[in-house]
Formats: C-alpha cells, sequence, structure tokens
C-alpha cells in the first residue's frame, strides 16, 4: 500500500510540474468524443479519451505488479 501510495504521490508531482506541457495535449478533444451542442443544452460524452485513459491505466498497472 505504501508503495502505491508513493508512486501516485510522485505521478501528481510530475503532472504539476508538467501541466505547462501537458495542457497542450489534445486529449478531451480526441476523434470519437461525441459533443452535442444545442441551445439551453451541452453534453460533452470523451468516449475515446475513457478507453485511451482506461488502457494507459491498465498497462501502468500491469507495470507496477510485475
Amino acid at each position: 500500500m505504501q508503495k502505491t501510495l508513493i508512486t501516485i504521490g510522485l505521478l501528481v508531482l510530475v503532472t504539476g510540474l508538467l501541466w505547462p506541457w501537458v495542457s497542450k495535449v489534445p486529449i478531451g478533444r480526441l476523434p470519437g468524443d461525441v459533443i452535442i451542442d444545442k441551445p439551453g443544452l451541452k453534453v460533452y460524452i470523451p468516449l475515446t479519451t475513457m478507453i485511451l485513459v482506461s488502457v494507459v491505466v491498465s498497462v501502468i498497472l500491469w507495470l507496477l505488479r510485475k
């Protein structure tokens, strides 16, 4: 548990330090993300982004278990 918390803390720290560059990555605006924009209604469903994040997190967790 300690190793996991330290790893998560380091990832948050690195992301915070690299935020000026990370914010320019087009995550959340990928092809396949659904945006419904009508008068009085705006719905955003990031399908492709959710799949990509899921794959990345799965690979990271798989590597940490080894």
